[in-house]
């Protein structure tokens, strides 16, 4: 990944973070600019399976990075609006990585969504 994609997927105040575009950078190393391709391939290809979250009848959390840009706010939450089990979890100063840029937060409501 060039540091140029970073800002769509990560937060701007976690740009200069090294302990979260670190291990994006080095996935992307791993991955490889052929891996690359074939996963936008493949996400460019897949099936619109939103028409099935109606479908969807156990307890579902939907998490997202308020600054999302690769899911933005408005498709989790509409995800959130046909899953009639579903809690919507937004995360504030949150980017599409929100493990490595709100881990206590993600972890947080992981375990409330479990408790329950």
């Amino acid at each position: 990944m060039h540091h140029t994609l970073l800002p769509l997927i990560v937060h701007p105040r976690h740009l200069d973070d090294p302990a979260i575009t670190q291990p994006i950078l080095d996935m992307s190393l791993e991955i490889g600019a052929e891996g690359f391709v074939r996963e936008q391939t493949a996400i460019i290809g897949r099936p619109d399976s939103r028409p099935l979250l109606v479908d969807i009848e156990v307890p579902t959390v939907v998490l997202v990075g308020r600054q999302d840009l690769t899911t933005p706010l408005v498709r989790s939450q509409e995800m959130a609006a046909d899953i009639a089990t579903s809690q919507l979890v937004v995360l504030e100063d949150c980017g599409h990585m929100a493990p490595l840029e709100k881990p206590a937060e993600v972890t947080a409501a992981l375990r409330r969504w479990l408790a329950k």
